[in-house]
């Protein structure tokens, strides 16, 4: 057992996140050995050196290690210091020899889901797709989910309606108008955000063994759900304005898809939008190839629109004839609701009806009065302009930062993420960043071929803690 004290990286610390030094201490230690960081059997630094090196008196360095050890994370050597205790799992057969780790993940989607959601508030995440709760406003969500209780008791016990709560699809219809995408509300079916929405679409009109088209790079978790349901996973290169559209045609024509996933507006991770000549070039080749387009939407209203910023949907050309739109709140008004939605034929949304029924029975209609009450409000309209200020206010000089950290991008004139050129394997950087407690999001999970990738997405939101550029300036010189 090696008497050498571990290198630990030692976290770097907030004192204006809110919270304690102490905690910050044990919940970023206690995270680099469940990741194997620091292994069973090292020695901690001294009191002493771990004081000096986070700038922090010895007593708190003490009672951050009791803590640990009360957690079962260290112990305690009389005249020998801290050590990382050794933690086998309870009622766990040992690995077969030669197996992996149970720390040692592999860099995939489910290693960026879990390190997202193992995250509290106060560690800074650069790389998620979220808006940082104090950036959403609680106190509206809060309120109109008490004016629901306050609804007969009656109305909050049974399911709801298999489309969805009708007030909110009616509502919905108003709002999709405005999009200019007509839409009554029984073409509309509301699910459980847009992950459930991708689901029902794919294991309605797709097969297993067929294929589907996403964009190149693009939202990451549907990659696996697809593949999980046998289908073939083919990306489409994305460039500024729209897919690549001889790569589209080309593909098209030697795999015959069946359904084409696609963000239109605010592409994630790149926050650029379709150019109206792309568009109607990817409608004709979707009429020429017979596939559908799914067109998810899900930053809709982080795009100010107008005459300034035009935003070119295909569901507004096409008025939902091959075009399945989907849209949701989760990303703009809270991801706790799980509200989505789909639009599209009539006889499109009866058949995803009936496969919600199958799947689900119906979606919340508990979540779904809560966000009608704040769309017929009013109030959701002045949230969405809050958050698009917000964004713009930190935009430019988050470029700047970007750009003096050494990295490359194309920046966009809204949305809320940088497609980042780090000019290393992101993939490594995300694992020394996750060392110092820090989660990015490497390039290579954005692509359905998971290749390395020097790319990286960035959060505008998340990214404006200090520990996070000081870790860039250290990574990459």
């Amino acid at each position: 057992m090696s008497n050498t004290p571990a290198s630990p990286s030692l976290p770097l610390l907030s004192r204006a996140s809110g919270e304690t030094l102490i905690d910050q201490i044990v919940r970023s230690l206690a995270a680099r050995i469940d990741d194997k960081l620091l292994r069973g059997g090292a020695r901690m630094p001294s009191i002493r050196q771990c004081a000096a090196s986070m700038n922090v008196s010895c007593a708190t360095v003490v009672a951050s290690y009791d803590k640990l050890v009360a957690r079962d994370y260290l112990e305690s050597r009389r005249g020998a210091g801290f050590f990382v205790r050794e933690r086998a799992p309870l009622n766990t057969p040992m690995p077969p020899s030669g197996a992996p780790e149970a720390g040692a993940q592999p860099m995939d989607v489910v290693w960026l889901i879990r390190n997202m959601f193992r995250q509290t508030p106060a560690i800074p995440a650069p790389g998620t797709g979220m808006l940082p709760a104090e950036w959403l406003d609680g106190d509206l969500v809060a309120r109109a989910l008490r004016d629901v209780s306050r609804q007969p008791g009656n109305l909050l016990l049974g399911y709801g309606a298999p489309q969805g709560f009708l007030p909110l699809r009616q509502q919905l219809q108003l709002k999709l108008a405005g999009l200019e995408i007509a839409c009554p509300p029984e073409q509309i079916v509301t699910t459980v955000g847009v992950m459930q929405a991708l689901d029902l679409v794919a294991r309605e009109f797709a097969r297993p063994g067929d294929t589907i088209f996403v964009d190149d790079p693009a939202y990451w978790l549907m990659f696996g759900a697809f593949a999980a349901m046998g289908m073939q996973v083919i990306g489409i290169p994305r460039l500024g304005d729209g897919p690549d559209i001889g790569v589209l045609e080309q593909l098209a024509a030697v795999h015959r898809p069946k359904l084409y996933v696609i963000n239109s507006v605010l592409h994630n991770p790149s926050s650029t939008s379709l150019s109206a000549a792309k568009a109607f070039q990817v409608l004709r080749l979707a009429e020429q190839h017979d596939f559908l387009i799914v067109e998810d939407d899900i930053y809709c209203d982080m795009h100010p629109g107008g005459a300034v910023q035009p935003a070119t949907r295909l569901a507004a050309l096409d008025q939902l004839r091959r075009v399945i739109y989907l849209g949701g709140f989760s990303k703009s008004l809270s991801a706790n609701l799980r509200v989505g939605f789909i639009a599209t034929s009539q006889e499109r949304a009866q058949r995803l009806a009936d496969r919600k029924m199958l799947a689900t029975l119906t979606t919340s209609d508990i979540g779904e009065r809560v966000v009608y009450k704040i769309l017929s409000q009013g109030l959701y309209r002045k949230h969405a302009e809050r958050l698009r200020a917000r964004l713009d206010k930190v935009r430019e000089g988050t470029y700047r930062r970007a750009e003096r950290a050494g990295l490359r991008f194309d920046p966009a004139p809204a949305g809320m993420f940088i497609w980042a050129d780090a000019d290393c394997d992101t993939n490594v950087l995300a694992e020394q960043a996750l060392a110092e407690g820090l989660v990015l999001g490497p390039g290579s999970l954005f692509s359905p071929r998971q290749l390395p990738s020097t790319r990286m997405r960035l959060n505008l939101a998340t990214v404006q803690d200090e520990r996070i550029w000081a870790f860039l300036a250290r990574a990459l010189g």
